[in-house]
């Protein structure tokens, strides 16, 4: 295949992945459990998918070093806490909202990760950190946690701290696996986690929700990270950081259609504040980590 193509396959498996990872968002509506419980089965089917997938691939399953059990633990307390905020976010407010309080995380990201690098912030990342915290308060009816969707804007901005610590994390000491072995982990340790504190009973579940638990911890878990890390092989972390800003555009535009959820003109400014400044942010931070030119 020319490099045309793969980068044409590339971007067509990078916008499939992204549009079903907002897609996730719809099923805190769809599904009839408490966020804890939807993200523990969730873990467990993408869990048993993940590992057949690094089996396919012929990778391993085990870590290269001891001391990376340890990082994966730490990875998948996180990411437990994380999707429990997350589902619980969409909720207690709406999906729109949910995600848009989540999508505070790129300009997070930039704002902490010089603490990480030791590298200078820069007076447009404070400018950036303010819009989005402009485009939060656009996003509450009023200033009380009594309001659902207040809460669920608090819910979704810890979400948000949550997943740039992960990330951060990530980067730092779990680069050396691929993303179906780093997930398999962090899926796993996270129904070790959660699995104390369910309140399920697996007969009263209908068939109807198991079928949506499994289109959610399969096609909705495990294809589009399975998909992103394909994507990532053809192009650029420029290109991939963009278009994974259109999240929660697609989960936005899934849920109006789907469930009929309707946009306050005060939240559609306020959700283009918070995905305008985190398309500029991931922008920046690639044209500034990109290698100069030589012009001697």
């Amino acid at each position: 295949m020319s490099a045309k193509g793969q980068a044409r396959t590339g971007l067509t498996e990078l916008h499939l992945a992204v549009l079903l990872f907002g897609g996730t968002a719809l099923f805190s509506r769809l599904i009839p459990l408490s966020a804890l419980n939807i993200t523990l089965l969730r873990c467990v089917i993408a869990a048993i998918v993940l590992a057949l997938l690094v089996k396919l691939s012929r990778q391993r399953l085990r870590l290269l070093r001891g001391k990376d059990y340890l990082i994966a633990l730490l990875l998948g307390v996180i990411v437990s806490l994380h999707w429990v905020t997350y589902f619980a976010a969409m909720q207690l407010s709406s999906v729109a909202i949910g995600m848009i309080a989540f999508f505070t995380y790129p300009v997070m990201t930039v704002l902490v990760e010089p603490w990480f690098t030791g590298s200078r912030l820069h007076l447009r990342d404070l400018v950036s950190g303010l819009a989005v915290l402009l485009g939060v308060i656009l996003l509450i009816p009023e200033p009380s946690l009594g309001n659902d969707v207040t809460l669920g804007i608090l819910v979704g901005i810890i979400s948000a701290i949550l997943f740039t610590a992960r990330n951060l994390l990530h980067k730092r000491y779990f680069t050396a696996y691929s993303g179906q072995q780093a997930m398999f982990y962090q899926t796993a340790v996270a129904v070790l986690v959660l699995a104390p504190w369910h309140s399920l009973d697996a007969g009263d579940i209908s068939n109807q929700t198991w079928g949506l638990l499994l289109l959610l911890g399969v096609v909705f878990t495990a294809a589009p990270h399975a998909l992103f890390t394909s994507a990532l092989r053809y192009l650029s972390a420029k290109t991939v950081g963009l278009v994974s800003c259109l999240q929660p555009f697609y989960g936005a535009m899934l849920a109006w259609l789907l469930l009929d959820e309707s946009l306050m003109l005060t939240t559609a400014i306020g959700g283009t504040l918070v995905v305008a400044t985190a398309l500029f942010e991931t922008s920046q931070s690639h044209k500034s980590q990109a290698p100069k030119k030589n012009l001697g």
